[in-house]
C-alpha cells in the first residue's frame, strides 16, 4: 500500500470513551535547537551527573548482594527461591508485543466528505501499519491501517489498543479497540468525534496529533515457513509439553532449561511447574514461541520476519544464544531502518547494535528521525548518549 491509499473501512471495535487531562509536562520534540551549542558547558555537567546516578544503580544492588551473602543458609536458601521468582516475574513484564504510531495531520479542515489521510506506514512484527483519519457523515474516523504478507498465504493479527487524540486546553481523547485483522485495510472507529467538534476543541493552527498505542496479541500466517515441527510427531524424543494459548510443542526439559535462565528458574527451581509434564505459558505469540524454539534447536530460522518476536522472547527469558543470533543478523544482514534498528537494540538490550547505530547517525537529521513515537522506548543511557551526539553535531 502506499502511503496515499485510501484506507479500507471495517465494523467499529468501540469499547470505552473517555475524555482525560493529558500530563502538564507533556513535550513535544519538534526540533534540536542550536542554542544547545552554547549551553555546552551547563548539559555536559547535567550529561555527567546522570551517568553517575546510572553508575549508582549496580553499586546499589552489589552492596545488597554483600550483605545478604552474610545472612545464614536458611536465609541463602529463601533468597535463592525468590531470585527465581524474580527471574520469572521480570519476564512476564516483558511478554507484550506492543508499539506506538503518531502523527501529526495537518490541514484537516479541507477534509472532504470520504476523504482520508494517511501517516507514513511502519513495520512492526513483520506487520505494515499506520494511521488513517478520515471524514465520513461529518464525524472524524480513526483508524489503524494493517497490511499483511503479500505472499497469498491466509494470515491473521489479533490485536488491541487505544487511540489517543490531543486537543486544546490540555484534553485529550482515548478510546479502546480491538479486533481480529484478517485481510488489509483500517480498523477502528467511524465516529470518534463528530466533525465540528474535532474543530472546535482538537484542532490546533489546523492539525490534529493522534497516537495509536497498539498490541499484537496473536498472529498467523506472517513469518517465514516453519523448518522444524514441535508437534505431536515429537512426543517420543520430548519429556515436556509447553502450551502456548491453543498450540502445544514438545520439547525436552533440560534442554530448555541450559538455553534460559528463565525455563532454568521455572523448569528446575522451586515453582510447581518443576514437577509438571505440561505447562502453560502465558501472553506470548504460539509462532514467535515456534520460532524461537527453532533458533534454540539450531535450525536458521531468523529473518526479517521473524528477527523482532524472537528477540523479545530471547530477552524475555534471557537466552543467550538466541540473543546472540539475533543481534548478528541486525547487524550484518538485516535492511530496517536506523530507527527501527536502534528501537529494537534498546529494547531487547542488544548493546553491539545500539553502537552500531549510534555511529551511523552523522546529520542532525538523522538524529531527528530515530527519536521513536513512544520515548519510553529509550532508556536513559540512550537518551544521553543521543544528547551526547546532537552536541558533537552542533
Amino acid at each position: 500500500m502506499s502511503n496515499n491509499d485510501n484506507t479500507a473501512d471495517s465494523s467499529d471495535n468501540s469499547q470505552n470513551d473517555s475524555t482525560v487531562k493529558t500530563p502538564g509536562n507533556l513535550i513535544e520534540i519538534d526540533e534540536i535547537k542550536p542554542t544547545l551549542k552554547r549551553k555546552l558547558d551547563e548539559i555536559s555537567e547535567k550529561l555527567q551527573s546522570l551517568e553517575e546516578s546510572i553508575s549508582k544503580i549496580p553499586k546499589i544492588e552489589n552492596d545488597k548482594k554483600s550483605t545478604e551473602s552474610t545472612q545464614n543458609e536458611a536465609d541463602s536458601s529463601k533468597s535463592s527461591s525468590n531470585s527465581n521468582e524474580s527471574t520469572v516475574s521480570k519476564a512476564i513484564q516483558k511478554s507484550e508485543k506492543r508499539f506506538v504510531l503518531k502523527h501529526v495531520f495537518k490541514n484537516v479542515e479541507k477534509l472532504g466528505e470520504g476523504e482520508c489521510n494517511n501517516s507514513d506506514w511502519e513495520n512492526h512484527f513483520n506487520v505494515d501499519s499506520c494511521i488513517s483519519i478520515k471524514r465520513l457523515d461529518d464525524h472524524l474516523a480513526c483508524l489503524v491501517g494493517i497490511c499483511g504478507p503479500v505472499n497469498g498465504i491466509k494470515w491473521t493479527v489479533e490485536t488491541k489498543g487505544d487511540f489517543k487524540i490531543y486537543g486544546r486546553n490540555k484534553i485529550s481523547k482515548i478510546l479502546h479497540f480491538g479486533c481480529r485483522c484478517d485481510k488489509n485495510g483500517g480498523y477502528g472507529f467511524h465516529d470518534i468525534l463528530k466533525w465540528d467538534a474535532m474543530k472546535n476543541d482538537y484542532l490546533i493552527d489546523g492539525s490534529l496529533t493522534v497516537e495509536a498505542h497498539v498490541q499484537f496479541i496473536e498472529t498467523s500466517g506472517i513469518g517465514k515457513e516453519k523448518i522444524r515441527e514441535f508437534d505431536e510427531s515429537q512426543q517420543d524424543v520430548s519429556d515436556l509439553v509447553v502450551s502456548v494459548r491453543n498450540t502445544k510443542f514438545y520439547v525436552v526439559r533440560m534442554y530448555l532449561a541450559a538455553q534460559s535462565s528463565f525455563f532454568k528458574a521455572l523448569l528446575l527451581g522451586n515453582f510447581a511447574e518443576s514437577k509438571k509434564s505440561e505447562i502453560t505459558l502465558t501472553g506470548i505469540d504460539p509462532s514467535d514461541f515456534h520460532y524461537f524454539l527453532e533458533v534454540l534447536y539450531g535450525e536458521i530460522a531468523i529473518d526479517e520476519s521473524t528477527v523482532e518476536g524472537v528477540a523479545l522472547l530471547a530477552d524475555m527469558y534471557d537466552s543467550p544464544t538466541a540473543i546472540r543470533r539475533c543481534e548478528t543478523f541486525l547487524l550484518n544482514e538485516s535492511e530496517k531502518s536506523l530507527k527501527k534498528k536502534l528501537q529494537m537494540a534498546t529494547r531487547y538490550h542488544l548493546e553491539n547494535l545500539k553502537e552500531k547505530c549510534l555511529e551511523e547517525i552523522k546529520t542532525v537529521a538523522e538524529l531527528r528521525s530515530v527519536l521513536p513515537a513512544d520515548l519510553d522506548d529509550l532508556d536513559k543511557k540512550v537518551m544521553a548518549d543521543l544528547l551526547r551526539k546532537s552536541i558533537s553535531l552542533h
